[in-house]
């Protein structure tokens, strides 16, 4: 039997980092930092030596498909597959930024949203029998839901949204706000909100596909919202530290083997949360 593997996406850094910590800890196996940057990846990697852990290193950009690939192809050979995958790498906007909203919007999608997209369409194909997905997504994300038109909610809410429907919908908001018309078109101007729609419906999606096509090997996919968190991103008055964050999604990482829920779910707190 192939030894077990963990993967963390986005962990140099914040709750990314405090992840990768927390399962070296609590899992039994290896537990791969990823981080798009090699140098800064290895800097986050000896700082955890530094306490005796023993994480280990793979460059992943997952804006680049042929940073996702070689990772796959690396896991596949080397492991048999994924057992753990953490999808965390995410980019936001900080709320000074100058830059126009049409093109946060683009930015934002495209690291949130589309690669996130890219990796679970290459990873979950390897990912083995009992494994644990975890989509960390955001409060944002409900808040952003909240303040879509009616239509879009009943949309985004729908139990049969396919991920063809919710690319087009993510691609539809894109191009709403590059033309300075999406308040008018129902959505929120909130750009990383509506990326962090995009990932918890994307999660229920595919929770969805695997009852469905591999409900035998009983792999569990949630999103999850680790709480606000100081980081880079939150900034320094958020009440919760990474570790704190990394809470939630390390519970959902480590459901125990035969576990039949929680799966397809939006959870905070260790709370599956209403959609």
């Amino acid at each position: 039997m192939s030894k077990r593997v963990a993967v963390v996406t986005g962990a140099n850094k914040g709750i990314g980092l405090a992840l990768v910590r927390a399962l070296c800890r609590q899992f039994e196996g290896d537990v791969y930092l990823t981080a798009r940057d090699r140098d800064r990846g290895q800097e986050a990697l000896h700082r955890l030596q530094q306490e005796q852990l023993k994480p280990l290193f793979h460059q992943l950009d997952i804006t680049d498909p042929q940073s996702i690939r070689n990772l796959r192809d690396f896991m596949s050979q080397g492991y048999g597959g994924i057992d753990v995958l953490v999808n965390n790498a995410g980019i936001a906007f900080q709320v000074a930024d100058t830059a126009p909203f049409g093109t946060q919007a683009e930015v934002t999608l495209a690291t949130n949203f589309f690669g996130t997209r890219d990796v679970c369409t290459e990873l979950l194909p390897i990912i083995k029998p009992q494994g644990r997905v975890v989509n960390v997504s955001s409060v944002s994300g409900s808040n952003a839901l909240h303040n879509c038109s009616q239509e879009l909610q009943k949309k985004f809410r729908s139990s049969t949204i396919t991920e063809e429907e919710l690319v087009e919908l993510m691609k539809k908001f894109v191009e709403d706000a590059k033309r300075g018309v999406h308040a008018q078109q129902g959505w929120p101007s909130s750009a990383y909100g509506v990326s962090k729609i995009g990932v918890t419906v994307l999660s229920r999606i595919h929770a969805r596909m695997l009852s469905k096509e591999r409900a035998a090997d009983g792999i569990l996919l949630n999103a999850c919202c680790p709480g606000w968190i100081k980081t880079d991103m939150a900034g320094p008055k958020a009440p919760g530290t990474p570790d704190e964050g990394a809470v939630t999604p390390v519970y959902l990482a480590l459901l125990p083997a035969g576990a039949d829920g929680p799966h397809g779910e939006y959870v905070s707190n260790k709370t599956v949360q209403k959609w």
